[in-house]
């Protein structure tokens, strides 16, 4: 039956709708009632997208497709969530608005599946609709002045975006006279070039903006600043991935008669050459994350500008997400777990402090390198090999300089916290060495997310198996 197939997605909104419902019924002290639910619909959505990951690709109620790529960013996006609510358990139990936090997580792993998962403009609207409203409010939670000012931000450049993409959608409609991607195919073959080319790129631009790419990515370090962490957290890792399996998709049923993967490609280079920049100025621990997630999305438009020219670009993508997910969950879990932690130079010492976090923060920032034999080393190997096969060597070459210019700014967080010096004494702190307070679960998570790195790198075999063949439904 048609509904069994969207079991995860239904798990996610019935968990999002009854994890509301707990927060508002039961006492503060309670409210971890609704971290259960949400952990419980993530198990049951993970589990049935598990179950049916082999199963053949087809489309649902003609604007949903369950292929290998939507079960892939189904397992990804759980398990993405997952750890976030365990890095954020500390963070955000006994917080006022507790339950509305896993409430919007879910949401906006829903929309950023329903995004990943789309075959028609007008789902692909409303998956970008579900995942941008939970992401303004998760930004503005931290309910300090600088959230404010960061979830302004977000939700002003969303709106533009939003805009754009429906204008997008509009104008791609009129040109080939159907919102499905099979129709998309057929009518704009013969259309004329100009407007195909207005419509596409508007509809591109709506998603740049929740992959976080260049030009609309001024909103990423400020909100990852701004935010909580466990906010932070999710909103440089879930929405990205929905968003990029979603251009994927729609660059594959645009007419070849224009250049495409020349401008994806000159956007992957330079979103990933100024992520890489700006992030080298960074003292603050959360806006250099923010930057590199600018410069990690370069990487990942890599394998959508290919996309038409090799059959390792599916692959390649689904391959980077997962490592790139991991990955920088763990750093911001490293994050969670040391809170007096802002500017770079308060980790300093943490290997004496906390070897098994500082281990965990190598372990993370070296995968984000891409460093043998860690998660997104495997992502950036693909990548590359997909882009040199569809003919986009120079990209190759830039991702090549590019990823030595990143090794400056992750070794200028590494240095310190590897040092055996104390951590500097702030305005206020009476005792420079004082333990940070006890986060066992956020350093689980890290432990956790640590593990992960490994083992996608180490099981590059598996991972391979498991991406390869993976074409779009």
């Amino acid at each position: 039956m048609a509904p069994l197939a969207l079991l995860p997605e239904i798990s996610l909104l019935a968990g999002a709708v009854v994890a509301l419902l707990a927060g508002s019924f039961l006492p503060q002290r309670r409210q971890w009632v609704a971290r259960l639910v949400a952990v419980a619909a993530l198990l049951t959505a993970g589990i049935a997208a598990a179950l049916a990951l082999g199963d053949p690709a087809r489309t649902v109620f003609g604007a949903f497709v369950v292929d290998t790529p939507t079960g892939i960013t189904r397992l990804v996006v759980v398990a993405s969530t997952l750890l976030v609510i365990g890095l954020g358990v500390e963070e955000l139990a006994g917080q006022v608005r507790e339950s509305e936090t896993y409430a919007l997580l879910l949401l906006g792993s829903l929309g950023a599946v329903v995004l990943a998962a789309t075959d028609d403009l007008l789902v692909l609207a409303v998956g970008f609709l579900l995942s941008s409203i939970p992401l303004y409010a998760l930004v503005g939670l931290g309910r300090s002045a600088r959230a404010a000012e960061a979830a302004l931000k977000t939700y002003l450049l969303g709106a533009l975006s939003g805009i754009l993409l429906l204008l997008g959608c509009s104008v791609l409609f009129g040109m080939a006279g159907s919102t499905a991607y099979a129709g998309l195919a057929t009518g704009l073959a013969g259309a004329p070039e100009a407007p195909v080319a207005v419509g596409a790129v508007g509809v591109l631009g709506g998603l740049l903006f929740k992959a976080g790419g260049v030009p609309l990515h001024f909103w990423v370090p400020d909100a990852t600043q701004g935010a909580g962490t466990a906010a932070a957290a999710f909103l440089t890792t879930v929405p990205k991935i929905g968003a990029l399996v979603a251009m994927i998709r729609l660059v594959d049923v645009l007419p070849g008669s224009l250049p495409w993967p020349l401008l994806l490609g000159l956007l992957a280079a330079l979103t990933m050459t100024l992520g890489n920049l700006a992030a080298l100025g960074q003292t603050d621990a959360r806006r250099l994350l923010g930057w590199s997630t600018v410069s990690q999305v370069g990487y990942l438009l890599m394998p959508v500008a290919v996309v038409g020219a090799t059959d390792a670009a599916v692959p390649a993508l689904l391959t980077y997400l997962a490592g790139y997910a991991v990955t920088n969950l763990t750093a911001f879990a490293v994050l969670a777990g040391d809170p007096r932690t802002t500017a770079l130079t308060d980790s300093r010492g943490l290997a004496r402090r906390r070897p098994g976090q500082a281990a965990a923060l190598v372990i993370s920032l070296l995968s984000l390198v891409g460093t043998p034999p860690t998660a997104v080393f495997l992502g950036k190997l693909t990548v590359f090999t997909a882009a040199w096969d569809g003919g986009l060597a120079w990209l190759v070459v830039v991702a090549a300089v590019n990823t030595v210019i990143s090794l400056a700014y992750y070794l200028r967080w590494l240095v310190p916290a590897l040092s055996r010096e104390g951590r500097p004494a702030h305005d206020g702190d009476e005792d420079d060495e004082r333990e940070p307070d006890d986060r066992p679960w956020a350093r689980g998570a890290a432990a956790t997310g640590a593990v992960g790195v490994l083992a996608v790198g180490l099981g590059a075999g598996a991972v391979t198996a498991l991406v390869a063949g993976a074409t779009l439904g």
